[in-house]
């Protein structure tokens, strides 16, 4: 018997002359469905803590609240709250858009180019629809997939996205389910993937009706924002069902290519099954009953590899995991922090050892944590593995949101680039990188709960504690916070930003043609000086041309040995010291015959310098 892909079932479902309401609610001993301006209708119970019934006359646009005994709440599987958290849930048909995106089938990790976007500071519309006329120019740029940060329907309308409590509502301010259908079928249409980032350690605090249901939380564990999601607990296998249900929504109703697990080291499980491998496995399958690829990537500080390793290895077989060594390593280098976690960071040791492996610590003692850190990826393809120099959180969760070219200035910025776009792992971008923005990105809410608002003004000065930072910490609930995160394009009429961007063209350009830099497809072979501040990167495959980097973070040009294992003529295939991208120059454009092994190669004072062997392609 042919295997049939999945449909969500709870909720609201359109059926012949009405809709079918479904809910598992084992807290209530009675529950009807109460529609708005209209009758409230009894659902029937069928065991195991599931009512439901079908209201004829009931259609699309129908708005709706479900009656616990005698609470009125959202439906917990809402697709729309076109009235924010605490309105009433509307009747979705998602059969109503018209897909044009039958071709497209997504896209494999090896080939992945992450672009993380905020979809309320991306644009001047602050929606969906805004970051459509965008997907084109990201596309020329050289990224092939939009990573967007959590959309589940949030309080108000400025929120980072890691407070929603509707799992199954996009954000009704950004446009809502048709808004975002519109979104991903024009980033198919421009060649893009889109990969949504859903938050399962956790949901906000405000408008989050869950427990109202049933023990979707438990007491069990705790995470640092909220009570943990009950996986492994009395009565929690229709929580599980109630979060693979949601990774196959996205996936089949929407038509998203990927999912980004936030944080799932506050993800806890002792089942024999971990609630990520049922989602992998999950995803996976229905992928390819529907004809299409579907990644599941994990954001994870555990530097613990059995996250991406096959199952039949004792993994949990997703398809990637955030590494975020790699990021530390180089801010640490560049800007010489040394609080917090940066504490276990700094010089350029860590840097080589992360373009090498992806985990500094893997088993080693760390000292920001008093105790030995991660398991050696041994084995592991190096496109399991997502690397970044910026992003949400590394920005964001600054006090004051400084990105890294406010840090360090723009040749160090650019030689940070190199470090990204050459290493051998996935590389992600975030947004207004690409051209050096340097409004910073803030942590911005719109409760409306003043005792909550209050609570997250005093736990962000708490939290920057151990930054030294002090408490000059933005107020996440003034407008003013969020409208200085926005992106300002204007940047890229300057010439110095009309660099960066070339530079990012033209390295994601050369990653899209050299073989070497398709990541798992080469080995990468690494050399350091500490002291005179400088790394060499060979990357050999069997496949295409070698290549060779050499880096200097140094502020003074170095003669950097080209030891390299493979004799012959090495030309310059960029310098990130540039004029064309705003540098000094200086780079040497060839060496000469044997030279790639035996040279010392001048590199100008805070730049990387790729060189790629003649004749052998």
């Amino acid at each position: 018997m042919t295997a049939r892909p999945w449909s969500l079932s709870r909720g609201a479902s359109i059926v012949d002359g009405g809709v079918r309401f479904s809910a598992w609610a084992p807290n209530a001993t009675r529950m009807a469905v109460q529609i708005e301006g209209g009758d409230r209708h009894a659902l029937e119970a069928r065991g195991a803590g599931v009512f439901e019934g079908t209201v004829r006359g009931a259609r699309a646009g129908t708005d709706y609240r479900y009656v616990l005994d005698d609470q009125v709440v959202p439906d917990a599987v809402s697709r729309f709250q076109p009235r924010g958290v605490h309105g009433p849930s509307r009747v979705v048909d998602p059969s109503e858009h018209r897909w044009r995106d039958a071709r497209w089938r997504g896209l494999t990790m090896a080939e992945a180019v992450l672009y993380e976007l905020h979809v309320g500071a991306f644009s001047d519309e602050g929606t969906f629809r805004g970051v459509i006329p965008h997907l084109r120019g990201l596309r020329e740029l050289g990224i092939t997939a939009i990573e967007i940060m959590p959309v589940a329907e949030f309080p108000g309308s400025r929120n980072w996205g890691y407070d929603g409590v509707h799992l199954y509502a996009p954000q009704s301010t950004y446009g809502g389910p048709e808004g975002l259908r519109e979104l991903v079928d024009a980033a198919h249409a421009a060649g893009l993937g889109v990969v949504l980032d859903v938050v399962y350690n956790h949901l906000g605090p405000e408008g989050n009706y869950l427990g109202a249901y049933g023990p979707y939380f438990t007491d069990r564990y705790k995470t640092p924002w909220g009570p943990a999601l009950n996986y492994d607990d009395a009565l929690c296998d229709e929580v599980r069902r109630f979060i693979v249900d949601n990774a196959l929504y996205w996936v089949t109703e929407f038509h998203v290519d990927g999912l980004r697990l936030d944080a799932i080291h506050g993800i806890f499980d002792f089942s024999p099954r971990h609630i990520l491998r049922d989602v992998a496995e999950s995803v996976h399958r229905q992928a390819s009953l529907l004809g299409r690829q579907a990644l599941v990537i994990g954001e994870s500080d555990l530097n613990d590899p059995r996250i991406v390793r096959a199952t039949d290895a004792c993994g949990y077989g997703l398809d990637a995991q955030w590494a975020d060594d790699l990021h530390h390593a180089i801010h640490a280098g560049l800007t010489g922090e040394r609080n917090g976690y940066y504490a276990d960071f700094g010089g350029i040791a860590p840097i080589a050892s992360a373009l090498r492996t992806p985990f500094v610590f893997d088993g080693r003692y760390s000292q920001h944590r008093k105790r030995r850190h991660g398991a050696p990826a041994e084995g592991v393809p190096a496109d399991r593995f997502v690397v970044c120099i910026q992003n949400h959180d590394q920005v964001g969760n600054r006090a004051l949101g400084d990105r890294l070219i406010a840090l360090v200035g723009l040749a160090k910025a650019r030689l940070a680039a190199a470090l990204l776009l050459l290493s051998p792992y996935v590389p992600l971008l975030f947004m207004g990188e690409e051209y050096g923005e340097t409004n910073p990105f803030q942590y911005f809410v719109s409760h409306g709960d003043a005792e909550l608002v209050e609570a997250v003004r005093q736990g962000r000065r708490k939290e920057f504690e151990q930054f030294g930072w002090g408490d000059d910490v933005p107020d996440p609930q003034a407008s003013e916070t969020f409208e200085r995160s926005r992106l300002d394009r204007r940047r890229l009429s300057s010439r110095e930003h009309v660099g960066v961007y070339a530079l990012y063209r033209d390295l994601l350009r050369i990653r899209r043609d050299e073989t070497a830099l398709r990541p798992g497809d080469a080995e990468a072979r690494v050399a350091r000086d500490e002291a005179d501040g400088w790394i060499t990167l060979e990357l050999v495959s069997e496949k295409g041309r070698p290549l060779m980097a050499l880096f200097n973070l140094s502020d003074v040009e170095r003669c950097v040995p080209a030891a390299t294992s493979a004799p012959g003529t090495w030309t310059l295939l960029l310098s990130t010291a540039a004029t064309a991208y705003g540098g000094p120059g200086g780079a040497t454009a060839r060496l000469p015959d044997d030279g790639g092994a035996t040279a010392r190669v001048p590199v100008p004072a805070t730049s990387a310098s790729l060189y790629a062997r003649e004749n052998d392609r």
